[in-house]
């Protein structure tokens, strides 16, 4: 199987630092810092990154365990909203919040349910993120 790769690269204290992060495939170059995950300054994270990740992972599950049914997607779309949060000491991602739609003829608002739900348990990106509670909000569009 593939490998995929990213870098970063830090400079400075922790509040005053800044930093570069990249996407092997040359896709993604991006600042950070502090500012940019603490506050609301221009400039990515890494729990943004992981939501992007996340989202495109789930859909990509969910239009494989629909067109597996039969039933393959015209669209999907996901958003995730991913916390977080200060605990203790430091800090952890609380919960990743999944919002998807999908325009899927033929199929039905249980059997969608049920396929989001399937997507959601066995999409890598949430496997990998199991130790996080990750919720799902799925809507069958017309």
């Amino acid at each position: 199987m593939a490998i995929r790769t990213a870098s970063a690269q830090w400079n400075g204290a922790l509040l005053d630092g800044n930093g570069k992060m990249a996407l092997g495939s040359g896709a993604f170059e991006g600042p950070f810092s502090f500012a940019t995950r603490m506050e609301e300054e221009p400039g990515t994270n890494p729990e943004e990154l992981i939501g992007a990740a996340h989202a495109g992972c789930f859909s990509m599950q969910l239009s494989g365990v629909l067109s597996a049914a039969g039933t393959p997607p015209e669209s999907i779309s996901t958003d995730a909203k991913v916390r977080f949060v200060k605990e203790g000491e430091g800090f952890k991602i609380s919960k990743i919040e999944l919002t998807t739609r999908g325009r899927v003829p033929g199929i039905d608002d249980a059997a969608f349910q049920q396929a989001a739900e399937t997507a959601k348990k066995t999409c890598p990106v949430s496997v990998a993120l199991a130790a996080t509670d990750i919720s799902l909000d799925a809507t069958l569009e017309n």
